[in-house]
């Protein structure tokens, strides 16, 4: 029987692939054109899609709380949104009627007490030579001496305070911004269900089964995600505010406050809302600042090891190397508005990214 003869076939190169056909080419092109797209609309309307984005958050909420009182009360969806709102609106309008201008006053005092703080602090360190070595490094806007940015004496304090004269100059448009949230908020509650249907319209029909369900998956993982937030900030506040008390630093519930707020930004928050009462307790003593200091450890250490996983139990889990990074990621695009909703973004993108990938084996585990 003559043997085969014919020379053997040459290997394939990977133009021959199939991975490497026009097709997988234009599908490639179309997913980079896409991802730069994208890109380029964050970067270009950042602070509008934040809007947005904090429009869905609130309307997330209201949806949520009048689910709770359509599943437990048997009412319908506008009548349980009306009720949420209503309670809302008389709560806070309650709060600031019989706590505004406690609040206003004490944040004027700490605003007057950060400046006095900072002032001391600055005369410390120029009485010794290490002290005039750091001020030295300092530029002028932070009160050193450093003579590269702007020559006048700025107030430290006031700037870590957050810069509240800034922020008075620019209430209005920050009110404004509000307003727009609340009102957008509330509209999107109200109808949930025509703004995305009218987003499903956009996308072609034999997707929007999958854009259904990521919609819904996103809409469950900002209500868990909200929800388990605001018992940890209402948790974190009440324990800073009572240990604050306790220790016998000035305005306490001030502060209390600033720290649950603060607690917002997972990890970062807890360090912006330390900060003040540091130096407040600066002013009182060496012994008071090592309490404050440990006070806050205690509460971070709880908050991070008990609390937190209780919440994410029943809520979002989030790994807290991909938060810091998302926190990082997002306030280097879109600024400050970036940092404060990083954490909220994040956990819709891992439940997106969860929905559209096949979870691991087994063997494929490390």
């Amino acid at each position: 029987m003559p043997s085969d003869s014919s020379p053997p076939r040459p290997p394939a190169t990977p133009q021959d692939s199939p991975i490497f056909g026009p097709e997988h080419i234009a599908r490639i092109l179309r997913l980079t054109i896409g991802a730069v797209s994208f890109g380029l609309l964050i970067w270009l309307l950042g602070d509008v899609m934040m809007v947005i984005f904090a429009s869905v958050l609130c309307a997330v909420v209201l949806y949520g709380l009048s689910n709770i009182l359509r599943r437990h009360l048997g009412l319908s969806h506008g009548w349980a949104l009306s009720i949420v709102v209503l309670a809302l609106l008389s709560s806070a309008g309650l709060l600031v009627w019989n706590s505004g201008p406690s609040i206003v006053s004490e944040a004027i005092r700490l605003q007057e007490a950060l400046r006095q703080q900072e002032a001391a602090l600055r005369d410390n360190l120029q009485g010794s030579p290490t002290g005039q070595m750091i001020l030295s490094y300092l530029p002028a806007s932070l009160g050193g001496h450093h003579t590269g940015g702007d020559s006048s004496l700025a107030s430290l304090g006031s700037r870590i305070a957050g810069s509240m004269t800034g922020i008075l100059g620019s209430a209005f448009g920050a009110i404004g911004t509000l307003v727009v949230i609340l009102i957008a908020g509330l509209y999107f509650a109200m109808s949930p269900a025509t703004y995305a249907n009218g987003l499903l319209r956009l996308v072609p029909e034999e997707r929007r089964p999958i854009i259904r369900q990521l919609l819904l998956r996103a809409g469950q993982t900002l209500w868990a995600w909200v929800a388990g937030q605001s018992l940890d900030m209402l948790v974190v506040g009440t324990l800073s505010g009572i240990g604050l008390w306790f220790i016998g630093v000035p305005l306490a519930l001030a502060l209390g406050v600033l720290a649950g707020m603060c607690n917002f930004i997972p990890y970062i928050g807890a360090i912006m809302g330390a900060v003040p009462a540091l130096l407040l307790a600066l002013s009182l003593g060496t012994r008071e600042t090592i309490m404050v200091a440990v006070l806050y450890s205690v509460i971070q250490f709880f908050e991070g090891n008990v609390l937190a996983p209780v919440i994410q139990r029943h809520a979002v889990q989030m790994p807290p190397a991909l938060t810091v990074l998302s926190q990082t990621l997002f306030g280097a695009i879109l600024g400050f508005p970036g940092l404060i909703f990083a954490s909220p973004l994040t956990a819709v993108l891992l439940a997106i990214l969860d929905s559209l990938t096949k979870p691991l084996a087994e063997t494929d585990r490390i």
